[in-house]
C-alpha cells in the first residue's frame, strides 16, 4: 500500500463509501428504527488486535460498514421521535461530504476564503430569518452546548468589564461574583456551560406548569442580589416546547444591568414562522442566542450556531493575534474569533446549503410542518382511552402519560421493542412520560399514522 495523495488513491474508497451510504439511506424508511445489537455486542465485533501491516482503504471502508450496520439507529427516519434530533437534508449532507473532501481548517478568512464567505452569508441569512440584529456576530460551534458556552462567555466578559474587572488580564480569581438567573425548568446544557465557565449553579427562578420562567419571580430574585448579573432565558422547553416570556423577562433583566442570553437549541426556529413567531416576542431585545442547526434546520451533526449582538465582546473573549496567523483586516472578523476552536471543519457550509436549498418559504414550511405533525400526534393521542397529553403543544414537543408511572414505562418499553417508531421516555412535572420530539424534515403523514398505530398496538398488548 502506497502512502500518497494521488486522487486515484481516494476513488475506490469513496465509491465504496457512497455505495454504503446510499444503501443505508435507502434502508431507513423500512428498517426497524432501533439498533439490532447493543454497544457491548458491537464492541465484541470490533475487537480485533491492531494488525502490523497497512490495509487498503477500500477494505477498511467495507469492513466498517459491515461491522457497524447492526448497531445503527435509524435516526434519519421519519418515524424517529426520540430526543430532539433532526435528520439531514440532502443538500446539507452532500455539502458536508464536500467539506470533508476540501479539508479546510475554517478558522481564517485569508487562508480559507471560500468557506469563510459561505459561512458569513449563511450567518447573515440566519439573522434575517430569525429577526435578530443585523450587526451580530455568528459563530458555528459543535452544538447547542457549545453555543451556550459562547453566549455565556461573552456575557461573563461583558458584565465583569462593566463592573470594572479586567477578566482577560486578571482571570476570575478575586473578581466580583457574577450571579446567573435561569428558569427552574431550564435545559442541563445551560448548567454545563456555566460549569465550564466557573460561574457555578444559577439561581433557579420559578417556572409555570409548562416550564416557562415567571417574570415576577425573576424580578423578585434579581432585586435580592447586587453586582454583575446574567439572565438565561429559554426558547423551547425540552418537554413542553414552550418559551419564556422573552420581552418581559429581558426588560426586567436589562433594568438590572444584566446580559440576557437565550438558549434556543430547537425552539429559536419558531421565530422564522409567521404562525409561531409570536411565542418569541422580544427575542431581538436579548444580547446573545444559541441554537443547533442539526435539530430544527436538519443539517448534519456538529453544527451549533452562536449569535452575539456585540461583536467586540465575543471577539475579546475568543480572538487572539499572533505573528503566524493571517488575521482579518476586513472588519467582519475571522471565524476563530467567534468560537472556542482554533481548528475546525467548515460547519457553516452545510447551513448555507440547507438555506440555499430551502429558501425562505421552505424554512417556514419546514417549521410549520414539524409543529403540525406534533399537534396531530397530540390530538390523536388525547382521543385514546387512558392516554393523557400533559403539555400545551405549541411547538414540536408532545409529552404523554399512560396512567401510572409503571404503566407508562412499560408501554414505552413495548413501543421501543416494536421497532416501528422510537420515542424516548423521560420524567417531567413529577411523572414518568413518553416524549415525542418531531424534528425530522422527512416525517410525513404516513410516518405519523404508522407511529400512532404502533402506540395503539402496544397499549392493546399491555392491556391483554
Amino acid at each position: 500500500m502506497t502512502m500518497s495523495a494521488r486522487p486515484e488513491e481516494y476513488r475506490d474508497a469513496l465509491d465504496s463509501a457512497h455505495a454504503h451510504a446510499t444503501g443505508w439511506l435507502q434502508s431507513v424508511p423500512t428498517r426497524p428504527v432501533g439498533p439490532a445489537l447493543s454497544a457491548d455486542e458491537l464492541f465484541a465485533r470490533f475487537s480485533v488486535p491492531l494488525q502490523d501491516q497497512s490495509i487498503e482503504a477500500l477494505t477498511v471502508v467495507d469492513e466498517l460498514a459491515r461491522l457497524a450496520e447492526p448497531g445503527l439507529m435509524a435516526m434519519p427516519a421519519g418515524r424517529f421521535f426520540g430526543w430532539v434530533i433532526g435528520g439531514t437534508l440532502p443538500a446539507s449532507l452532500a455539502a458536508d461530504w464536500l467539506v470533508s473532501a476540501w479539508d479546510q481548517n475554517a478558522a481564517m478568512r485569508g487562508a480559507t476564503p471560500a468557506t469563510a464567505a459561505a459561512e458569513q452569508i449563511a450567518g447573515a441569512w440566519l439573522l434575517d430569518l430569525l429577526g435578530l440584529p443585523a450587526g451580530s456576530d455568528v459563530g458555528f460551534t459543535t452544538g447547542a452546548t457549545g453555543s451556550n458556552f459562547v453566549g455565556l462567555a461573552a456575557a461573563r466578559h461583558h458584565v465583569l468589564t462593566e463592573a470594572g474587572w479586567d477578566l482577560v488580564t486578571e482571570g476570575l480569581t478575586g473578581a466580583p461574583r457574577v450571579t446567573v438567573f435561569a428558569g427552574a425548568d431550564r435545559h442541563a446544557s445551560v448548567d454545563l456551560a456555566l460549569k465550564y465557565l466557573g460561574l457555578g449553579k444559577p439561581v433557579a427562578v420559578e417556572a409555570d406548569a409548562q416550564g416557562r420562567l415567571v417574570p415576577s419571580a425573576l424580578a423578585e430574585a434579581m432585586s435580592a442580589v447586587t453586582g454583575p448579573a446574567i439572565v438565561c432565558l429559554q426558547a423551547g422547553n425540552l418537554h413542553s416546547g414552550a418559551s419564556d416570556p422573552l420581552a418581559e423577562a429581558a426588560a426586567i433583566a436589562h433594568a438590572h444591568g444584566a446580559w440576557v442570553h437565550v438558549d434556543g437549541a430547537f425552539g429559536l426556529w419558531a421565530a422564522v414562522s409567521p404562525t409561531h413567531r409570536h411565542q418569541l416576542a422580544g427575542l431581538e431585545t436579548c444580547d446573545s442566542w444559541a441554537t443547533d442547526a442539526h435539530k430544527t434546520l436538519n443539517v448534519p451533526y456538529d453544527c451549533g450556531v452562536a449569535i452575539v449582538s456585540r461583536p467586540e465582546v465575543v471577539r475579546s473573549v475568543f480572538g487572539v493575534h499572533t505573528s503566524y496567523l493571517l488575521n482579518d483586516d476586513h472588519g467582519s472578523g475571522d471565524p476563530f474569533e467567534k468560537v472556542p476552536e482554533f481548528s475546525r471543519r467548515a460547519r457553516g457550509v452545510p447551513v448555507w446549503a440547507a438555506l440555499r436549498s430551502l429558501g425562505r418559504s421552505g424554512v417556514i414550511a419546514l417549521v410549520d410542518r414539524l409543529v403540525a405533525h406534533a399537534q396531530t400526534f397530540a390530538e390523536a393521542l388525547a382521543r385514546m382511552p387512558g392516554v393523557e397529553v400533559l403539555n400545551e403543544v405549541v411547538f414540536t414537543q408532545v409529552c404523554v402519560s399512560f396512567g401510572s408511572d409503571e404503566r407508562t414505562r412499560s408501554i414505552t418499553a413495548r413501543l421501543l421493542a416494536d421497532g416501528t417508531t422510537w420515542m424516548s421516555g423521560s420524567h417531567w412535572a413529577g411523572r414518568d412520560i413518553l416524549r415525542i420530539s418531531v424534528s425530522n424534515w422527512s416525517t410525513d403523514d404516513d410516518d405519523v399514522a404508522q407511529s400512532l398505530a404502533a402506540i395503539e398496538r402496544v397499549i392493546a398488548a399491555e392491556d391483554a
